[in-house]
């Protein structure tokens, strides 16, 4: 454990749009107030990753970054405040995160914190708007979704950190953190899917794939995938998918299969 700020530890930090990964040695700063700080153990990528990588949105671009998002790791130290997380505490980081007090926190229609919502243009820390990582020579690398997981420590607001089961597998927990909230909750949150229920899903990738996971566990009867690549209808399957849909080589429209079981 380092209770200070310490330099010697390696991170994935980009400089500019599409520019290459470099590992860089940094410095990462100790918690300030109501903070923590986290040994990264196992990080996987998102689309939104790559593209805060590519800096398709101008209004975005704030270099040098440290990216990722979906993370497991292991509380290393907290800040002044925090009484929910300790020192070797498995937890997650999330992006959308909850202080637990704003108007939208406290209500039951949303979970979009006034303070902690999805915000891809905030690139420092909610506390003092500076950030917890530096260069060597003391050049700021700024923050990504609340998070920054592409290093072996970082900092975040405890108000993005949920504590995990430390028997959780590790090696797969960190998808928790963004493709299978997301899309296990589009089934049972957005959609709100009902026993005995038709579902189409457009994608395949790793959220159209949690979705359907989550329409399984809510009972779904049917349950549509489409995706251009038939190559991921097995894995679909395995999900619980019943029935998929290619657009280059079918004609027949969702509804007909679905008519009869909710389709229209």
């Amino acid at each position: 454990m380092f209770l200070s700020g310490f330099y010697g530890h390696q991170a994935a930090v980009v400089r500019g749009p599409k520019q290459p990964f470099l590992m860089e040695t940094i410095r990462v700063d100790p918690p300030k107030k109501m903070e923590v700080r986290i040994k990264i153990l196992y990080t996987s990528i998102c689309h939104t990753d790559l593209s805060a990588w590519k800096g398709e949105n101008e209004a975005q671009r704030a270099y040098p970054r440290i990216l990722g998002h979906e993370a497991v790791g292991l509380v290393e130290s907290v800040g002044e405040g925090v009484t929910d997380l300790k020192a070797g505490d498995h937890v997650i980081p999330i992006f959308n995160g909850e202080c637990g007090h704003c108007p939208y926190c406290t209500t039951k229609t949303t979970n979009l914190c006034q303070t902690y919502r999805v915000n891809p243009f905030k690139s420092v820390m909610e506390n003092d708007g500076k950030c917890r990582f530096s260069t060597k020579d003391g050049e700021p690398i700024f923050h990504f979704l609340n998070t920054s997981t592409f290093t072996e420590y970082s900092v975040l607001d405890s108000a993005c950190v949920v504590k995990i089961d430390p028997n959780s597998p590790l090696k797969k927990t960190s998808l928790l953190s963004c493709g299978v909230s997301t899309g296990v909750g589009a089934a049972w949150n957005a959609a709100n899917v009902q026993a005995g229920s038709s579902v189409a899903i457009f994608g395949l990738g790793a959220l159209g794939l949690a979705a359907s996971e989550g329409a399984r566990a809510r009972g779904a009867s049917k349950i549509i995938g489409g995706d251009i690549n038939p190559g991921k209808f097995d894995k679909g399957k395995e999900m619980g998918m019943t029935h998929f849909v290619n657009p280059k080589d079918i004609s027949k429209p969702v509804h007909q299969i679905s008519i009869g079981k909710g389709g229209k």
